[in-house]
């Protein structure tokens, strides 16, 4: 068995063998480098038929990010998982309220999730930004419902919150919606690795925002 050191080389093959895994798939430039992402994250293959793109979703995303847009995200493994480096390359923050003490307080007011306390306390901070949630389906919940009442409108929603309490119905409820530009994943599968590495491939994609 060949052992391979180098980092990139790694990388580069990986992308090489997922790339077959992707044949009979119609993806755009920016669809499929999600994609790819995605899979090398995770490691499976099969989760390809379960991303779901709106069709203005990389175009709007990657126009953001490049114009300076902040990211939210539900909690701070997500956030952690972000290239912070390029965000703020582009001129742009990368923001979690969950543990501010503010939201802590907030969440228990409410009555609901910190995860969600922080989103409603983000309020209009979410117009034209992108909104990553990779953990909370009351996060993402709550995002459709500010954007619902008019409150903000984000730019682009990655919504990929896991489990089996709300996940799946949140993310239904995101695309049977359509209120603004998305990327999710059907069902029960999420996380935040998922979610930063739909977020990382727009922040790495090199291509014309024009044209994906």
């Amino acid at each position: 068995m060949e052992i391979i050191w180098n980092p990139q080389e790694i990388e580069s093959k990986s992308m090489k063998i997922i790339e077959e895994y992707l044949t009979g798939y119609t993806f755009t430039s920016g669809q499929k480098a999600v994609v790819k992402r995605v899979v090398h994250t995770t490691g499976d293959p099969s989760i390809v038929s379960s991303i779901v793109f709106h069709p203005a979703a990389v175009v709007k995303g990657l126009e953001a990010l490049r114009q300076g847009a902040d990211v939210f995200t539900d909690v701070n493994m997500l956030k952690a998982g972000v290239n912070d480096n390029k965000v703020r390359a582009f001129g742009g923050q990368v923001c979690c309220g969950v543990a501010d003490a503010q939201t802590v307080e907030a969440a228990r007011d409410w009555g609901i999730t910190r995860a969600a306390a922080a989103m409603r306390l983000f309020g209009r901070r979410l117009d034209g930004a992108v909104v990553a949630v990779g953990n909370a389906p009351t996060a993402l919940f709550e995002v459709i419902d500010l954007i619902t009442k008019g409150t903000a409108r984000p730019a682009l929603i990655i919504g990929t919150p896991v489990g089996f309490v709300g996940a799946a119905e949140s993310k239904e409820l995101l695309v049977e919606k359509n209120l603004v530009p998305y990327i999710t994943v059907k069902g029960t599968r999420g996380g935040s690795p998922i979610a930063a590495s739909m977020l990382n491939a727009l922040l790495y994609f090199e291509g014309d925002e024009k044209h994906v």
